[in-house]
């Protein structure tokens, strides 16, 4: 996946000048959310979006006049009066942003915010410079946002719902290490580039030490015996979620099982979503791809992002949390 920060290093290595829009607050409806971001450029192009339609077009014109005379300004848009129904715009919501023409000036921020490799907090201080946070400042910002390095997803098995799942697990900003005994699956030409392997007997793999990271586990091996392998050692890793492939029934013998054996207790098995996915009637691999994965954004939200998230209707604040929940 292509997130933001990833075009940041291109268009400083391109020389090319831009300037970066935020939306830095939202009241109500908009099309977009506060953190939402796009670097607009002096021959049109734009990478990213804070919405599309006539809101981006906007701002695109606010960010064309601040590149000409460098001038970094606020905006504060309301979604019908300004644009008016002739537009095509009628959300009614207000949208407060940022347009910082001398954003490639912050390079070393960019370039470590897109390595990714631990969580850090930067923002934009009321005299527009931009600058990592620090807890001890008492600077007046007008925006913040920390960012974190993905989600780790591990899939046990390399076979097609695994295969189907984690090209669109790795679109969606999670960190894919599919796990299997079978070298002829689990490789680079059944998995997309950007996916991890652990290739070894199941005994082996289960020794793999879980990430210092939020964490979530799929469990789709290729019959009930490895899946109840592979659940036997996973149930007791510190997964946000974690989720088993099977029918209900399934899911009634290898649950007692566990129980009946002390494997593990019936509380901590009430945590393991089997049969896994949102029931969308679904039957195709594709479409249980579709399901499962819509349920692990789900989760993710929920237990790892949404923490910090005010809705799409509350005032916002110029904090945002984003994984890395972009």
């Amino acid at each position: 996946m292509s997130l933001f920060f990833d075009y940041l290093p291109t268009a400083l290595a391109e020389g090319e000048p831009f300037a970066l829009g935020i939306i830095s607050g939202i009241k109500g409806s908009s099309p977009q959310k506060k953190g939402a971001k796009a670097l607009f450029f002096a021959d049109g192009r734009i990478q990213g979006t804070l919405g599309g339609g006539c809101l981006e077009a906007e701002i695109q014109d606010r960010a064309r006049r601040a590149l000409a005379t460098q001038s970094p300004a606020t905006f504060e848009l309301v979604l019908d009066h300004d644009f008016g129904w002739d537009d095509g715009l009628i959300c009614g919501g207000k949208v407060s942003g940022l347009i910082l023409p001398q954003a490639a000036q912050a390079a070393d921020v960019w370039r470590a915010l897109a390595r990714r490799e631990k969580t850090l907090t930067w923002g934009v201080k009321s005299d527009f410079t931009i600058s990592w946070v620090d807890s001890n400042e008492n600077h007046g910002w007008l925006y913040q946002e920390t960012v974190s390095p993905p989600c780790a997803l591990w899939i046990a098995g390399a076979g097609h719902v695994g295969q189907a799942v984690a090209p669109l697990a790795l679109q969606l900003d999670f960190d894919v290490t599919v796990f299997d005994d079978r070298p002829a699956l689990a490789n680079t030409q059944f998995f997309p580039a950007g996916t991890g392997f652990r290739v070894d007997c199941w005994e082996k793999l289960l020794q793999e030490p879980t990430p210092q990271r939020p964490a979530f586990g799929l469990i789709v091996t290729r019959g009930h015996q490895h899946d109840a392998l592979v659940l036997r050692n996973w149930i007791h890793r510190p997964f946000q979620f974690l989720g088993m492939i099977g029918s209900n029934r399934k899911k009634r013998l290898i649950f007692s099982q566990f129980i009946e054996d002390k494997i593990a207790s019936a509380e901590q098995l009430a945590n393991v979503a089997c049969p896994v996915g949102i029931d969308i009637n679904s039957h195709t691999v594709p479409e249980i791809a579709v399901s499962i994965i819509a349920q692990f954004i789900q989760q993710r939200a929920e237990k790892v992002t949404g923490k910090d998230r005010p809705s799409r209707d509350q005032a916002s604040f110029p904090t945002v949390t984003i994984p890395l929940t972009a």
